[in-house]
């Protein structure tokens, strides 16, 4: 199944995506929250989709992001060996983790706002796990029973706050609108091998990304289980597994984002993404 989020911000119904067209599911269910993945309704959607008949939604007013804040975003930092060498990390040997503020979390197509005082807003194509289930402790050959299914995420980051500013990244990766998600989760079902998953992003219509899941130095079900070893998953919570090579730092010179912008960005059996950066407004 495909999970969606219709409405306008803060106000989005539950919906699902049945071959293109938006069935509206909000008699059923509050919302693609926490309590939804916790109480197993998941399984109750299934059932719905196959025995009820669903309104059709013909023309959603917006995308919202495909599921409603979570308790936590976390991410993974240089998780592509290629991405590493473009900023002149060193290949980590164990997960780096960091946080985007859940207040970041953003529509596929709503507008990104380059923050105040910034002039280092860079972008990040990101392939995101969505937690089905509590999960701690949990061990690499369970980790896909604690998934609930996948989704495409814009790690947006401001480059100076994240690496000139002190302290640790989440400065610059929890900013307003800086967590564009969807434009709908994939459950588990949907998505054949999530190791070998096409992913782009083009700005103003050139290719600046281009890699593979494959290429993931850290796989699926061994970042589920080692953050699980460190905070318990709580269903709902979204994981970010990290950007291959052709963000704005790593270029020769530097290129980051400015008013009018447009990133384009998508993956193989999850959908696309558009949004327009905007300068921040009081």
């Amino acid at each position: 199944m495909k999970l969606v989020r219709l409405g306008a911000l803060n106000n989005e119904k539950p919906a699902v995506l049945i071959d293109g067209k938006y069935f509206d599911v909000s008699a059923f269910f509050q919302d693609f929250n926490e309590a939804f993945f916790e109480q197993g309704e998941l399984e109750k959607l299934e059932d719905i989709v196959k025995n009820e008949i669903l309104e059709e939604v013909s023309k959603p007013e917006r995308i919202g992001s495909c599921v409603a804040r979570p308790s936590k975003i976390i991410c993974v930092g240089l998780n592509y060996a290629d991405h590493a060498k473009e900023t002149g990390a060193a290949i980590p040997t164990e997960p780096i983790l960091f946080f985007k503020s859940t207040s970041a979390l953003s529509g596929p197509y709503d507008d990104v706002i380059i923050p105040k005082n910034s002039v280092k807003t860079d972008w990040e194509v990101e392939f995101a796990i969505v937690i089905g289930k509590k999960a701690s402790y949990v061990s690499e050959e369970q980790a896909y029973d604690y998934i609930a299914g996948y989704c495409l995420h814009n790690d947006i980051s401001e480059r100076e706050f994240q690496l000139e500013r002190g302290g640790n990244w989440s400065k610059g990766k929890g900013c307003d609108t800086f967590a564009p998600l969807g434009p709908f989760l994939a459950t588990k079902e949907e998505i054949q091998d999530v190791h070998n998953l096409n992913m782009w992003l083009d700005i103003n219509g050139k290719r600046f990304q281009t890699s593979n899941t494959k290429q993931l130095i850290f796989n699926v079900a061994q970042i589920v289980s080692y953050i699980s070893q460190f905070m318990t998953l709580l269903p709902g919570d979204v994981i970010s597994t990290g950007t291959p090579h052709g963000v704005g730092l790593g270029l020769n010179p530097p290129v980051f984002l400015k008013p009018g912008d447009v990133m384009t960005l998508g993956m193989d059996g999850l959908g696309e993404q558009k949004q327009k950066a905007v300068a921040y407004t009081v």
